[in-house]
C-alpha cells in the first residue's frame, strides 16, 4: 500500500535553534517513518526576504542540511531537495500567477505582520508579495496528498488549496488539493528576552552553538522577572528559561526545581549553570554527529543531488501536463500513468 506524500520546507535564513528542534524538527523526524517524505531547503523562499544579503544563503542551505541529518533525518526514508534544483517550481509558479488574484494576496495575514514588523529590511519587493504562490507551486509541483501545518498555519495552507482550486477549474482537475496534516504541537521555545526564539530577534541558542556559546547565552537569559534576590519567592511558570528545561530534563528534577523556586531555596545563577550543563549534555550526540558528517565537504551536497534526481521526475511530470492543459504544449505529455475521463478531466500522474 503507498504512504500519504507530503511536502514541507525550511527557509535557510541563519542557522537552526532549539526553536527549530522542538518546533517542527521533530516532527520531521516522526513524519519520515510514516509518509513519503520529501523536505526542501527553500532557498528562493529566502530570497524573496534576503536579495539585499544573499551571499550567505548557499552556506545557510549546506549547514541546513548538515543539522537535518545529523539530527536523524535519513535521505534513504525521506527526499532532502533544494528548491532552486527544481526550476520546474517556478514554471509552475508563473501558471499560479496568471489565475491568482491580487486580492487573495493582499489578505494574507503573514504578509502584513511581516511588513509591519520587520523594518530592517525591504519588503516591498514583488518576490515578497508573491511568496503564497511560490509556496503553492512548491506543494503543487509534488502532487503532495498533504502538508503537515501547525494550527496557525491552516490559512497559509487554504491560499494554497484556493489557488490549486482555480488552476483546475480553468485547466482540468488535474493538481491534488492538498489537505492539512496537523502535524503534533511542537514547543513553543521562549529565546533568551523572553519572547519565541526567532533568529530576527537575536535571542536563539543555536544548535550547532559551542558548549561555551550555550553557557554564556543561557546566562545571560532572562527568569522570572518579579523575582529580584534568591531570596524572592518565584514562579516557574513565568520563567523563559524554566520553560526550556522542561524540554530536556525528567519530570521528577523539573519538579523539585519548581518547588525550590516557589520556594526561594534556590536562586537563579545556580539554576542556569545546571540547565546550561544538562542541555550541553542534551545536544552533544547531535553535534558529534554533526562533525562526523562535515568532515565530508560534500556530503550536503551530494545528499541535495541526490534529493533533485528524486524530485525533479515528478515535477517535470507536473509541469508537462499543466502546460499540455493549458494549451502551451500541443505534443502528448501524458505518461501512461495519467488518464483522460470522460468529462475531460485529467487524473494525477502515479509517480513510482
Amino acid at each position: 500500500m503507498s504512504r500519504s506524500r507530503i511536502v514541507t520546507g525550511y527557509r535557510p535564513t541563519g542557522k537552526l535553534h532549539l526553536g527549530h528542534w522542538f518546533g517542527n524538527l521533530q516532527n520531521m523526524l516522526a513524519l519520515q517513518e510514516s509518509h513519503d517524505a520529501y523536505y526542501f531547503v527553500a532557498d528562493l523562499h529566502a530570497l524573496t526576504s534576503e536579495w539585499q544579503n544573499s551571499g550567505k544563503i548557499a552556506q545557510y542551505t549546506e549547514e541546513m542540511v548538515l543539522d537535518w541529518c545529523a539530527a536523524g533525518l535519513d535521505p534513504d526514508k525521506c527526499t532532502i531537495y533544494r528548491q532552486s534544483d527544481i526550476p520546474e517550481v517556478c514554471e509552475l509558479d508563473l501558471y499560479f500567477n496568471m489565475v491568482l488574484p491580487m486580492t487573495w494576496l493582499e489578505r494574507t495575514p503573514s504578509y502584513k505582520e511581516q511588513k509591519a514588523q520587520i523594518s530592517e529590511k525591504d519588503l516591498g519587493n514583488v518576490g515578497f508579495f508573491l511568496y503564497p504562490s511560490l509556496m503553492a507551486a512548491d506543494i503543487a509541483i509534488m502532487q503532495a496528498d498533504c502538508v503537515p501545518v501547525g494550527e496557525d498555519q491552516l490559512p497559509h495552507l487554504e491560499l494554497t488549496r484556493e489557488i490549486v482550486r482555480r488552476f483546475n477549474r480553468c485547466y482540468g482537475n488535474f493538481l491534488i488539493e492538498p489537505q492539512a496534516l496537523i502535524a503534533k504541537e511542537g514547543a513553543r521555545v521562549p529565546g533568551s528576552d523572553g519572547r519565541k526564539m526567532s533568529k530576527s530577534y537575536g535571542n536563539s541558542i543555536y544548535i550547532s552553538d559551542t558548549p561555551e556559546d550555550i553557557t554564556k547565552t543561557i546566562m545571560g537569559f532572562m527568569t522570572d522577572p518579579a523575582r529580584k534576590l534568591k531570596t524572592d519567592p518565584g514562579n516557574p511558570d513565568v520563567c523563559p528559561l524554566h520553560q526550556i528545561h522542561k524540554l530536556i530534563a525528567p519530570e521528577s528534577e523539573i519538579a523539585q526545581w519548581e518547588t525550590d523556586c516557589r520556594e526561594a531555596t534556590c536562586g537563579c545563577v545556580a539554576h542556569k549553570k545546571v540547565i546550561a550543563k544538562e542541555l550541553v549534555e542534551y545536544l552533544a550526540d547531535f553535534q558529534a554527529r554533526r562533525a562526523e558528517l562535515s568532515k565530508d565537504p560534500h556530503f550536503a551536497r551530494e545528499v541535495l543531488e541526490a534529493g533533485a534526481l528524486k524530485a525533479r521526475p515528478i515535477a517535470q511530470n507536473t509541469v508537462a501536463m499543466a502546460r499540455e492543459l493549458i494549451g502551451l504544449d500541443s505534443r502528448s505529455a501524458l505518461t501512461k500513468d495519467v488518464v483522460i475521463d470522460a468529462e475531460g478531466d485529467a487524473s494525477a500522474p502515479s509517480f513510482v
